[in-house]
């Protein structure tokens, strides 16, 4: 079943808040200049309607739900996230800051990759920026099977060796010796269903 959502249309015929497309639409279809944005949680679309469509336009819609929930997630922390086009498929992933969601790292695109590698990969990168800065936060994941590896210190993925992703497999190699080097940090599972995506999503689902 559809997850519910919420339409803000800051500029629009009526503007306000819609709970179905249709209204939604019936709003800003054909309206010049229309402003409008959907949210997952009716808390998140009243606090972007009670501020302003620039402060939103461009951003992922889910990126700030877990600021209205009963149990957020810990912070100060980082979270990561995989981009994958295909399995195998040009993949890149990258780290953020939980609650700005400032950008500390972007890496790839990389060729015949997958999604929990780059998942993988990116816990591992932000443990080593965590290192580098001296810092304790916990690292969010929404791969289960990334958090696995990372727990059991190897990339477990059965993805093909190929010449074009030898680069690849250079940089798992060195993440399995990180993470003899560096130990256990805290690598917890981001919770979606609650929280809605996380914040270092690429927006492209």
């Amino acid at each position: 079943m559809p997850k519910q959502k919420f339409y803000v249309v800051w500029k629009g015929r009526v503007p306000g808040i819609y709970t179905t497309w249709e209204d939604c639409s019936a709003q800003v279809t054909g309206y010049a200049g229309a402003e409008y944005k959907s949210f997952p949680s009716r808390a998140a679309a009243e606090a972007a309607y009670s501020g302003v469509y620039e402060a939103y336009k461009g951003k992922p819609a889910s990126g700030s739900n877990w600021l209205f929930v009963p149990n957020p997630p810990l912070v100060p922390s980082i979270c990561v996230d995989a981009a994958c086009s295909g399995s195998p498929g040009p993949l890149e992933y990258q780290g953020v800051m939980t609650e700005s969601g400032e950008q500390l790292f972007r890496a790839g695109p990389f060729a015949d990759g997958t999604n929990n590698v780059g998942e993988f990969l990116a816990i591992v990168l932000a443990m080593e920026w965590l290192k580098t800065k001296k810092l304790d936060y916990p690292i969010y994941s929404d791969s289960e099977t990334a958090i696995g590896w990372v727990r059991a210190g190897r990339c477990n993925t059965r993805l093909e060796r190929l010449p074009t992703n030898k680069f690849l497999f250079d940089l798992i190699a060195r993440a399995e010796a990180v993470l003899k080097e560096y130990g256990n940090f805290r690598v917890l599972k981001w919770d979606t269903e609650a929280w809605g995506e996380i914040p270092a999503d690429f927006g492209r689902k």
